[in-house]
Formats: structure tokens, sequence, C-alpha cells
């Protein structure tokens, strides 16, 4: 099986290609420009580079959120525009899921934590049992720093956190927290689009796939400019 997977949800801009389990090529990329500008060309490069046929694509993975509202829609509708393109199906993958899965392994609680601005983040949490499965503890939820702490302190658990919001709470966190904390380091810290593509095909061999047409972004909230005008009205 050969899957195509893309991440725009974040800062971090990545598109890998994953070729029978083994990661075929990633490239990555988290500096200023914006994935109007970075994801398109990242794409071809490591299908020229890997000298891949695009109609030898299987299925097309993406980062389906939460995350940040513009580079949802920018990879969403790169996602849609290939998927019926190419006539493949599209595998949905939480930006915060795959994050996680870069832990492998690990025992105790994995937190991607993304900001969410106004003092609230993106998260969910995550972990592996003594088999290597990977287990959902809490669906990807907005929440404010302060009840994240308090939902990870539920867990009595050592915590690992990871994601853009880390260095923006990481202080306060620690003040709050009654848990033991390890932070990512930067190999796993942030989004990967070979993350994106491993969840990929494990949802794909379980039929867990849309259309391109049927493919949405998961947002959590409403727009900034959204809900500014419902607090003017």
């Amino acid at each position: 099986m050969r899957i195509l997977a893309l991440d725009s949800s974040g800062m971090v801009a990545s598109a890998a290609l994953l070729t029978d389990e083994i990661l075929t090529a990633e490239y990555t990329l988290n500096h200023k420009k914006t994935h109007s500008q970075t994801l398109m060309p990242m794409l071809d490069e490591i299908v020229r580079m890997a000298e891949c046929d695009m109609e030898s694509v299987d299925v097309i993975a993406i980062a389906k959120g939460p995350g940040s509202f513009t580079g949802l829609r920018i990879g969403s509708a790169a996602v849609k525009g290939l998927a019926h393109a190419l006539d493949k199906p599209v595998v949905e993958v939480s930006t915060l899921e795959a994050m996680a899965y870069q832990a492998y392994g690990y025992r105790g609680v994995i937190a991607p934590i993304m900001d969410a601005r106004r003092s609230q983040v993106y998260t969910g949490t995550y972990t592996f049992d003594e088999k290597g499965n990977f287990d959902c503890l809490m669906e990807p939820s907005a929440l404010s720093v302060e009840d994240c702490v308090a939902k990870l302190s539920e867990f009595k658990l050592p915590v690992m956190l990871m994601g853009d919001g880390v260095p923006v709470y990481e202080e306060k966190i620690r003040g709050l927290a009654d848990f033991e904390i390890l932070i990512a380091p930067p190999h796993m810290n942030r989004q990967r689009a070979a993350c994106v593509a491993a969840l990929g095909a494990v949802y794909a061999k379980e039929g867990k796939t849309v259309s391109a047409a049927g493919h949405a972004p998961l947002y959590l909230r409403k727009p900034q400019a959204e809900r500014e005008r419902e607090e003017r009205s």
C-alpha cells in the first residue's frame, strides 16, 4: 500500500510518502513561509525525488485538525483536489493523535498541546499499552490551561508534553501540575506527516476512509472573526 500524507494544521508544513510500511520520503518545514507557499512544492519535491507515479498512490492521508483555521483549509483543499483528480480515498487522522504516535511505546500519558490562543489549548491524551497498542484516553478538546492540567492530574501518571503550546504554557503548567512532566525532544515535538501516514495506513486497512467530497477539517472552535462578531452582537 502506498500512502501520501499531508499536515498543515499548525506552524509546521509536512508531506510524506509511505510505501508498504516503509517511509520512502518526508519533507518537513517549520519556518516563516505560509503553507500556501510551501505545501504543494514540498509534495512535488518528494514525489519527484522518490520517482513516484501519482497514480500508484492508494490512499491520501490528511491531518484533519484541530489546529490553525487557515492551515487546515489549505491542507483540506489540497487533499480534496488530489483525491478527486486521482479518484483516491482519503484517510482522516487527528493532528493530536498523529503527534502522540511519535512517542511509540511510552507507557505514561502523552499529551500534545497546541496553542489555541486566549489561554486555551487544543489537546487530547494518549498512551501505549504493554503490547504496544495505541489508545486514546481523551478525545481532542479545546480547554483552558487550568482545565487541561486538571484533566492530566486525574491520570496520576507521568505526562509527556509536546506541541507548539509547550513553550507558551510550560511554566504555567509546571506551576499547576502535581505530576511528573517530560518534554518531548525536538525530533518528536511537532507535527510530522510520517506519523499521519503511519496511522493512515492502520486506518485504511480498517476501512476508515472517506471520499474527497466527504472530507472536512476538525476545527473544535469557531473562527476568531466569527467569535468576535458574535461577541459584538
